[in-house]
């Protein structure tokens, strides 16, 4: 099964880096199949760079979707176990919300 890794907001060089594994398919977006080995690897080097970006893996697993997901940096976006199902959650932003009135 392919594997792929979505970068949004990443340091300069990480893209360079992804490309010599995996195939670039859209600005951010690298579609591959590396050997588990080195998927951890890069998987170790985006975590540890990633910065004020976020970092998020698709990979090959044996639970009833067939795929298991990865984030790192910024939670824009994590997955979410619902009922055995791994979705994606946006953090919840209130922007119109009153503020807690003083004491």
């Amino acid at each position: 099964m392919t594997t792929v890794i979505v970068l949004i907001a990443a340091p300069e060089g990480l893209r360079g880096h992804l490309t010599r594994w995996m195939v670039e398919v859209h600005a951010g977006v690298f579609v591959g199949n590396p050997s588990r080995r080195i998927r951890d690897r890069l998987w170790d080097l985006l975590a540890t760079r990633i910065g004020d970006g976020q970092a998020i893996l698709v990979e090959p697993a044996s639970n009833e979707q067939g795929w298991a997901v990865r984030t790192a940096g910024k939670d824009r976006w994590r997955p979410t176990d619902f009922d055995g199902l791994i979705l994606s959650a946006r953090r919840r932003n209130r922007p119109n919300e009153d503020p807690p009135l003083p004491r």
